[in-house]
């Protein structure tokens, strides 16, 4: 991610200033519990792809900075209300938000952050782009509430579950790359071709980080291995291995993943189970699949700096299960 980094360098200082200038309150504790996750060192994808995507398509004005501030604020919002539904204790290597200052505080700061996110893109004056962050707001809720409709239960099909990834994770960053060629006022095509670059990055992400769950490590994930399977979350990895599996293994899925008696030992059987089904090597290579589909996407726009290093994304994103 160099190249994306370097090239969005002197944007990014900003969109950091007004990330810290915008989570100030005389709340005393919205900063502390905003900050305590704003600043613990996430890769801040989502706003560089607002910040890419303006650029390649030649946006020369100020909103963009306001606008990947505000998908910023999103995100932000949906881990702290996510680590409250899912009663998380980790989130980035530290302890979670709703640990230190409990559900309440988490899910009205989290409330805090996407008021000023509304805020900023009204400020910016482009209905166009207030109009693709405001449905994504509803759509990632929505992927929220399937998620919750689809939890522990081992019957979820790998059309349910892309469809839950798809509005939980995925739709912000197609939210995010569409927002810089519209601030652009950039033609249909190309609105729709990163849309395309970035639903489809976002399916890729999360479904390495569903493999890097069961085979990753504690220092990539930013969480403990294995964090999925004792919350009972349903992820690609548990839909093959169940599908694949004989009727003892899937009595060992419902009794975890449904009935949450975990064992000690369980959660080498699962990866065991895993392994045998070729769950994560499969896993990994749908991912690649979408990947490839972020890529062609791109293919309207000429050589540029911009379009490489967006496509060098593609690869990190899916490097890191190795």
């Amino acid at each position: 991610m160099e190249a994306l980094v370097a090239l969005v360098a002197a944007d990014m200082n900003r969109v950091n200033q007004t990330i810290l200038s915008r989570t100030g309150s005389d709340v005393a504790m919205i900063p502390e519990v905003a900050n305590h996750l704003i600043s613990s060192g996430g890769k801040r994808l989502r706003p560089m792809l607002v910040l890419a995507t303006a650029g390649m398509c030649g946006y020369q004005g100020e909103g963009h900075v306001k606008l990947a501030a505000a998908v910023e604020f999103m995100h932000t919002a949906t881990l702290l209300h996510d680590d409250v539904v899912d009663e998380s204790d980790m989130r980035r290597g530290k302890q979670a938000a709703r640990k230190l200052w409990g559900n309440e505080a988490s899910v009205l700061v989290g409330d805090f952050l996407l008021g000023q996110a509304f805020r900023m893109m009204v400020e910016v004056g482009s209905l166009s782009c207030l109009d693709v962050l405001s449905v994504a707001a509803t759509v990632i809720a929505e992927g929220e509430v399937m998620q919750l409709a689809a939890a522990k239960d081992t019957e979820t099909t790998e059309d349910a579950y892309l469809a839950v990834i798809r509005g939980k994770t995925a739709e912000l960053f197609a939210a995010a790359a569409e927002v810089g060629p519209t601030v652009a006022l950039r033609p249909k095509a190309e609105i729709a071709a990163c849309r395309a670059y970035g639903m489809n990055l976002g399916v890729a992400f999360q479904l390495i980080d569903d493999a890097l769950d069961y085979g990753g490590s504690a220092a990539k994930l930013g969480k403990n291995v294995g964090d999925d399977f004792r919350e009972g979350k349903i992820t690609l990895p548990v839909v093959l291995s169940f599908r694949r599996g004989n009727e003892a293994e899937r009595a060992f899925w419902k009794k975890a993943l449904e009935q949450g008696e975990i064992a000690e030992g369980d959660l080498e059987k699962a990866q065991g189970l895993m392994t045998k089904h070729r769950a994560l090597e499969d896993t990994i290579e749908r991912a690649r699949h979408y990947g490839a589909m972020a890529r062609d996407a791109m293919g309207i726009f000429p050589d540029s700096p911009w379009k490489r290093a967006l496509l060098d994304v593609v690869d990190f994103c899916i490097s890191r299960a190795h």
